[in-house]
This record gives C-alpha cells, structure tokens and sequence, in this order.
C-alpha cells in the first residue's frame, strides 16, 4: 500500500518502480490538495486500488485503510510503502523472506544496522532515536526491536485479522502503538536491515510539541500493554513483580520523606529508620529489574512464528 499526502511530484514515480510480483498496489490519498490522486491513476498500472479520504486522517489512518482494503482483496501480505519514494522497493523480497519462510508474522526496516546510516546525521537526531527506541522497546515489549519510527513494513493477514486497527493510534505515533498492539497479541516480529533513502522533502513535524505528547502516549501504551498481556490475558508472575516492586518503592519513598523531615533538626536517624526507609526501595527496585528481565524474555521474536 501506498499511503500518500501532496505527493504529485513522486507518486507515479514510487507506482512505476513496484515489482512485478506485487499483486496489488493500494494507494490512499490521504485528502491532498494537489494532484497526487490524478498522478497515481495517469501512472497507469492496472494494479492500482485508488483509496481517497475527504479529510485529513493522519499516515495512520491512512495505513489502516490501506490494511483494510488489502484484507478485502485477499492479499497474503500487506506491506507499506510511502509516496515519497524514501522506500527502495528493490529490498521488498528482504522484507518479505521471514514473513515468506514462517519465521515472522511482521516485520519492519532498520536503517541503522549500517554505519553509513549515521554519516551526515546530527548527534542529537542519533541520541533521540536511541532514546525513542528505548522508550518504545520499553512500551511495546519487543526489545530485539530498533528504529521504530521506520513505516517500511509488512505485515501477514494472519497477524492482521487478529489486529483491532480501530485502537490503532492514527497520529504520528502510529508505528510506536502499532507495535504495542501486536506485542499484546504475541505476535512474532522481526528487524530487517535496509539501508535509509533519503529525499528533498523536509519534514514539518514539531518536535517540541510531538515529543511530550508521544512520551505520554507511550507511557499510555506500557501500562496498557502490562495491564492486558500480563493481568487479563494471562496473570504473569511479571505483574506480581511490577505490582510488589511498585509498592515497596512507594512505601520506601513516603518513609523515606518521613525520616528526612525528623531528622532536619538536631535529632539523627536511628539505624532502623533508615533501614525502614532504603530497604523496600532496594527491594522494590530488585523486583522491577526482575520483572524487566522476565519481559524481556517474553518478547515474541521470529522463532515463534508460525504462519
């Protein structure tokens, strides 16, 4: 699929270059105000599935659109692919081999397994990525996962008929919840390394407001994945440890605040209030990093899979 918003200058050109082995190429033009829509039908590839919204719904809504309508053409898989050419479909057989062979279910681009990805990158544009990885590895659960921002993807029905796309955020932190939903269903995934294209165009994204607002969706979709996968779904010694880690280092936090203020004055602390204090904080905090490593070892990988 083809999600598409102003590209009249680069949507026939992204239609042109799809392989011949593609069955079908959906592409939503997302309410654009130039002519993306009259260039994607004047390509003239038989196998174009035009999709046009009336209004703005965001990469996201247009991605689960574009899913959607690969589900009604009974496409095996379904693979996103942007209309600003920045996707080199000459690595699609790359993307699709561990989807193909059974070993994934859904798999995703990472530029960054190359050195080459850094050059001419700014320091703090590589900090940040490390840190939204983190913090997405953090929410999502699949922590053999990296580069999550990349929207190169692929997906197999499988995976995608269990997927409820209707809880899918649909803003720009669409590929941080997507892969939050599909951890919560154990869904198998994988990194493939595919080197980055970079174009002319320049983002418009404010960062200094896209970023709290995606930390808090994140911090959202930790809780919510924890709450599902390891509560509902199945109650997870995990939850026993984040639960009794979370109270201990609450309790060793409000005794700790309790000592300080006895001991402003003259008086000291005695032995056993600072134990009272700093011993469930170490506790607690023992227990987290248990329930962090079990995490880790529950993040569904591409030896899981099954197709």
């Amino acid at each position: 699929m083809v999600p598409a918003y102003n590209e009249e200058k680069l949507i026939a050109r992204t239609i042109s270059t799809m392989p011949d082995f593609v069955d079908h190429i959906v592409v939503i033009d997302d309410a654009s105000s130039d002519e993306t829509a009259s260039e994607a039908i004047a390509a003239g590839d038989p196998r174009m599935v035009l999709i046009r919204h009336e209004d703005n719904t965001g990469v996201g809504g247009a991605v689960c659109d574009g899913h959607l309508e690969a589900l009604r053409l009974g496409c095996d898989v379904s693979v996103v692919m942007a209309g600003d050419g920045q996707m080199d479909p000459a690595y699609l057989p790359a993307l699709l081999a561990p989807i193909c062979d059974g070993t994934a279910l859904f798999t995703k681009a990472n530029r960054f397994y190359s050195r080459d990805s850094y050059r001419g990158m700014p320091k703090y544009r590589i900090l940040g990525n490390i840190i939204l990885s983190f913090m997405t590895k953090l929410a999502s659960g699949y922590w053999h996962l990296f580069d999550p921002q990349n929207g190169y993807t692929a997906i197999h029905r499988t995976a995608l008929e269990r997927l409820n796309l209707d809880r899918v955020a649909k803003d720009y932190s669409f590929e941080n919840d997507l892969l939050i939903n599909l951890n919560i269903l154990r869904i198998p995934a994988c990194d493939v390394p595919i080197p980055a294209v970079y174009g002319s165009e320049v983002s418009t994204m404010r960062m200094h407001k896209v970023i709290p607002a995606l930390i808090a969706q994140l911090a959202r979709g930790t809780g919510r994945r924890v709450v599902l996968k390891y509560v509902v779904f199945s109650f997870s010694p995990i939850a026993l440890l984040l639960l009794a880690g979370l109270c201990l280092i609450t309790f060793g936090g409000v005794a700790s605040t309790w000592v300080l203020i006895h001991t402003l004055g003259p008086a000291s602390a005695s032995a056993g209030s600072v134990l009272l204090a700093s011993l469930p904080i170490l506790t607690g905090i023992h227990f987290l990093i248990g329930a962090l490593m079990l995490d880790i070892q529950e993040s569904p990988d591409r030896r899981a899979a099954t197709v």
